[in-house]
């Protein structure tokens, strides 16, 4: 499982809630985004898979995005290369990781066992149609959301949801009364989402 952190965290981020998921016979990877200057922050240097120039969406590097999906779609082939086939692979992100996976996740070439979104949203969206791949047209998607995110609003995570929600695609849509973050109760889904995904190819 790659799971990618938000802005300002690293690849240690998620680590804690390992044991948590119930999947002792998963392999967990935290890569760490680059560190970069990100303007909403007034240009301070941190993890950052990619800068945000404007608050509300529209406002992300596209140069960056491409370059962090290069890295991202690099990880996946590396674990390829050590075996692991793409039909074994959940792609996962917080926030910026979560629109990250969505991004790098549906343009690979080939199929995943699942895309985790956590309040997360689309980056790029007008690429979508023409940079899809048929490959994940019907990998199965989480998107989990909190009501009261007062930094990635819900309505942009519900729009990424129904933008990728299509038949033939299994994609669930959780929110939970929250900020931004991960609650006890969205912990549950995830470990039951997890458990279904794995379980299939146990």
């Amino acid at each position: 499982m790659v799971w990618l952190h938000g802005l300002g965290a690293d690849g240690h981020d998620f680590e804690p809630i390992v044991p948590l998921l119930g999947l002792p016979r998963a392999r967990f990877v935290f890569p760490h985004a680059p560190s970069m200057p990100v303007t909403i922050n007034g240009g301070m240097v941190m993890p950052a898979w990619y800068d945000i120039r404007a608050i509300g969406g529209g406002g992300e590097s596209e140069a960056d995005i491409r370059r962090s999906a290069s890295l991202v779609q690099a990880l996946l082939e590396r674990e390829e290369q050590r075996g692991v086939s793409p039909s074994r692979i959940v792609l996962a992100g917080f926030s910026q990781g979560g629109a990250m996976a969505l991004h790098v996740g549906t343009r690979y070439p080939r199929a995943l066992l699942g895309i985790m979104v956590l309040s997360g949203y689309e980056v790029l969206a007008g690429t979508r149609n023409v940079e899809e791949t048929g490959a994940n047209r019907s990998t199965p998607m989480l998107f989990c959301h909190g009501t009261a995110d007062p930094l990635v609003p819900i309505a942009a995570g519900r729009l990424a949801y129904e933008a990728h929600e299509r038949p033939g695609r299994p994609a669930e849509w959780h929110p939970f009364s929250m900020a931004h973050e991960v609650s006890p109760a969205e912990l549950t889904v995830i470990r039951q989402w997890l458990a279904a995904r794995f379980g299939r190819t146990a």
